[in-house]
């Protein structure tokens, strides 16, 4: 069977026997819609009912998107369904052999059979979310789930929803125990949303709520690599940094980034032009780094220039005390920065059952100059992995211990057991 991991998971359910947890993925490039899902049916065939399909579609099929889980669920069986539409999918073809596959039709289906799993699929309106300030019960009501430990969550948002940022914040406040990884889907001509869900197309923003005897692993890369020295914003205004420090030195950004110049070779200065970004440092204890992994550095974009004074402006808001540094991305340090931490995660983890993959449109073959780059190196870390996901419109996963949504970036959730809390 197609993505078929080479070793059982076992999880005994009471008196019963022993059940093998299981994943199977299939991958299909068909114009037609109607081929597609048959040649993914084919590829399932005999696996049996699972617990949760995760189904991912590249926009070429976006005008019969409602047509796609009907068809599906009338060839295959699964409790709870849950996707979404991308610029491109990840998936695992019929020889076990994961892809990237962009800018073409694409469907990966991913059937996974979890014994002992609490699953929780979800769907929220993100036209009236609860208040912030506020207490977090609302927000549970609308998940429909207590808070509770050993809890992961996998969010998908629909690219017309409003407030994508405080639907973020507010899971976090409500679950903050949770690790929480996705994606927001990519926009497309077709007059209903970008998400699937049940049995059909949804807007807004789906989910799934993980517990019991499975999690998922976050793996947020982001694919930078850090030039000149840190810095303290001494003065800022929303999202303008005015002033940086250093010791006792003051300086505008644009100074402070003119000296660093000095000290890069021509071709990283030429990458400035056109890869230049500033990393917002979480906390100070996320600056030191921990288990291994790299200080934990917020990727934002550099989105303006004030040549009056010097400042930058920056796509987040930014504030007094925080280290900042600025960032440079290309493919070596893209596939360096992944590598490290899937590596780490390796040391530490058990093989996985699966792997789901949000990234960005920015990646893939336009930033490693070939395809398959990020699942190669998933690949490298966990051998004969199955790998499903999508292209993303903006990323979603966990940065110094609060969930963001990122752009550039792949956002891993791997598949793990774990031993449910009492």
């Amino acid at each position: 069977m197609a993505g078929l991991p080479s070793f059982p998971w076992l999880t005994r359910l009471g008196s019963r026997a022993p059940e093998a947890a299981w994943c199977r993925t299939a991958l299909a490039g068909d114009t037609s819609l109607e081929e597609a899902v048959a040649s993914v049916a084919q590829q399932l065939e005999g696996c049996g009912s699972a617990d949760l399909a995760l189904v991912f579609a590249s926009t070429s099929y976006a005008s019969d998107l409602p047509r796609l889980l009907p068809l599906l669920r009338r060839r295959l069986r699964a409790a709870h369904w849950l996707g979404s539409v991308g610029g491109g999918v990840v998936g695992t073809d019929a020889s076990g052999t994961p892809h990237e596959w962009e800018l073409r039709p694409a469907l990966s289906v991913t059937l996974l059979r979890l014994p002992g799993a609490s699953l929780h699929p979800f769907a929220i309106d993100t036209s009236d979310l609860p208040d912030l300030d506020g207490p977090a019960e609302p927000w549970l009501e609308r998940v429909g789930a207590p808070a509770a430990a050993g809890q992961s969550l996998l969010l998908l948002i629909d690219p017309a929803s409003p407030a994508i940022n405080d639907l973020i914040s507010g899971l976090d406040y409500a679950y903050p125990q949770a690790a929480k990884v996705g994606g927001i889907a990519c926009p497309h001509s077709a007059a209903h949303g970008s998400l699937l869900f049940g049995e059909g197309v949804a807007t807004g923003a789906v989910g799934c709520m993980l517990g019991g005897t499975w999690a998922i692993e976050p793996v947020v890369a982001q694919g930078c690599r850090p030039i000149g020295p840190v810095f303290e914003v001494e003065q800022a205004q929303r999202n303008v940094v005015l002033e940086v420090s250093r010791g006792e030195e003051r300086r505008s950004p644009v100074a402070a980034l003119q000296a660093i110049l000095t000290e890069l070779s021509p071709d990283e200065r030429e990458q400035v032009k056109h890869s230049l970004f500033l990393g917002v440092g979480r906390s100070d204890f996320s600056l030191a780094g921990h288990g291994g992994e790299p200080p934990a550095f917020l990727i934002r974009n550099l989105i303006g220039v004030d040549p009056r004074n010097g400042s930058v402006a920056v796509a987040e808001r930014m504030r007094v005390g925080q280290k900042v540094q600025f960032q440079l991305r290309d493919a070596k340090a893209s596939r360096q920065d992944a590598r490290q931490l899937l590596a780490a995660l390796a040391r530490r983890q058990p093989q996985p059952l699966a792997a789901l993959l949000f990234a960005c449109l920015g990646r893939g073959q336009g930033l490693f100059g070939s395809a398959d780059g990020d699942v190669s190196l998933g690949r490298e870390a966990f051998a004969d992995l199955p790998i499903t996901g999508v292209f993303c419109n903006g990323e979603i996963g966990p940065v110094g211990g609060s969930t963001h949504l990122h752009g550039y970036t792949a956002s891993w959730g791997f598949l793990v057991p774990q031993t449910p809390p009492v």
